[in-house]
């Protein structure tokens, strides 16, 4: 898909973090973890910039969590944090071939901006009566409210802003079933691999997005 879409909605989801509502094109199909290319023109500048899509479906809005830097974001971060709805975007995707395809089982290990795409699968999945554990590290965590909704809804959410080894163990069953995402910057998902090798279970079989 290449087209241009209209904003929806824009609304906090977090410390310097927004989640931006758009709407879906008629033949838009994407799943959760899968990521879109937004562009723009920013004082006569074009910026493109690669997300995930956060929201469980795309059925007639999709939504995209962005983290927003105040000291390194640059002029497209603080423009996709001023948008107001009826303003336009343009995206193309979705991309990417790590996402959640009504696994029995997911364990979702997430660093920083990893929330987005732990949120829309750990919410299709339990839509879907599928097991969820999601195990998320941040020092200014986002989406709280609806990490804690998919705890009251059965998931096992752990959030914490130190390590991740026990959780993830605690987290993992090793059943032939069980499918394992790890979305994060190449610090966190070498420290999740590694994590999920210590427990027991090969991490050549997780879904891993790399942020850069």
């Amino acid at each position: 898909m290449d087209a241009t879409v209209t904003v929806t909605a824009v609304g906090q989801a977090g410390p310097d973090t927004v989640a931006i509502e758009l709407e879906s094109p008629s033949e838009f199909d994407a799943q959760p973890g899968q990521f879109v290319k937004l562009s723009a023109t920013v004082d006569g500048e074009e910026y493109s910039r690669f997300y995930t899509i956060s929201s469980p479906d795309v059925e007639g809005t999709f939504e995209l969590t962005v983290g927003i830097d105040p000291d390194e974001g640059g002029p497209f971060s603080e423009h996709l944090a001023n948008l107001e709805a009826g303003d336009e975007l343009a995206v193309v995707g979705p991309f990417g071939s790590d996402y959640y395809e009504g696994e029995a089982r997911v364990v979702v290990l997430a660093g920083g901006p990893g929330v987005g795409p732990a949120i829309g699968i750990g919410e299709r999945a339990v839509a879907d009566g599928r097991e969820v554990a999601i195990v998320y590290r941040d020092d200014a965590p986002a989406h709280e409210e609806r990490l804690d909704a998919l705890s009251a809804a059965g998931a096992t959410v752990v959030v914490t802003d130190g390590s991740i080894d026990d959780a993830v163990a605690d987290a993992l069953t090793g059943a032939s079933d069980e499918q394992v995402f790890v979305y994060g910057f190449a610090d966190f998902v070498d420290e999740a691999t590694a994590a999920v090798e210590a427990a027991g279970v090969d991490a050549g079989d997780a879904k891993v997005e790399n942020f850069g």
